[in-house]
């Protein structure tokens, strides 16, 4: 077996015998505990009681994080004529329509976010086994396909963070670096857990938050108290 080394040592000693903390608690030690070189995203996964295989438990939406999310997000826009314009001058990274869907065909993908004119989803529907996986599909539902391209980029630069829940029913999204001040992530944490719950289902029975825990990049994860995060 290999051996740990003594920052990974520490910060499963730091770690130890700690669950269900508070939200406060839970942001204070991943931030303690972070020791990477870089400045690590917080990361939180909440275990959800929902089978997204049923339309009618799938959970997705947006949320724009209070204090952003610290990442500087790559945004390409599907769009022609004066939209691409629009899109550039908002400050999209990538803008195009035909030769960015064979860009992307290609293999080549390198943004975060992708938003779509309508007019443009005939083209972007093309590559829906790509940027699906990728949870990168643009979705009216969540403002990624509209005509206000403008606004769009500005969200996606601006903090917004997209999620949607996995086969297994678990959501997961970065909510802010570990150089953030712990206020800010407490709060970052608490608007993305209020988010998930306001996203709950029609088809969702019982117990709806299993389980959530936050972690840094390179670090262990801790549980948070489900209801000190809800606020019941």
């Amino acid at each position: 077996m290999a051996k740990l080394g003594k920052r990974t040592r520490a910060s499963r000693e730091a770690f130890a015998g700690k669950e269900n903390l508070s939200v406060e608690d839970a942001v204070a030690l991943v931030k303690n505990a972070a020791a990477a070189k870089f400045d690590e995203t917080v990361e939180i996964a909440l275990n959800l009681g929902v089978d997204p295989r049923h339309a009618d438990q799938m959970v997705r939406g947006v949320i724009g994080l209070p204090n952003g999310t610290g990442k500087n997000m790559r945004v390409a826009v599907f769009a022609r004529g004066a939209k691409a314009d629009e899109a550039t001058a908002a400050g999209a990274d990538i803008v195009g329509a035909e030769d960015l869907m064979e860009t992307v065909q290609g293999g080549t993908i390198e943004f975060d976010r992708c938003i779509a004119t309508p007019d443009m989803m005939p083209i972007v529907g093309r590559l829906g086994k790509v940027l699906g996986p990728r949870n990168l599909m643009p979705n009216p539902k969540v403002g990624t396909v509209t005509m206000d391209v403008t606004q769009a980029v500005k969200d996606a630069k601006g903090g917004q963070v997209q999620f949607k829940a996995e086969k297994a029913g678990v959501v997961h999204a970065g909510v802010g670096k570990v150089s953030f001040d712990t206020a800010k992530l407490v709060e970052n944490v608490r608007a993305f857990v209020d988010a998930v719950a306001k996203a709950r289902p029609a088809g969702a029975k019982g117990t709806y938050m299993k389980k959530i825990a936050l972690s840094s990049t390179m670090g262990p994860g801790v549980t948070i108290d489900v209801a000190d995060a809800t606020g019941e």
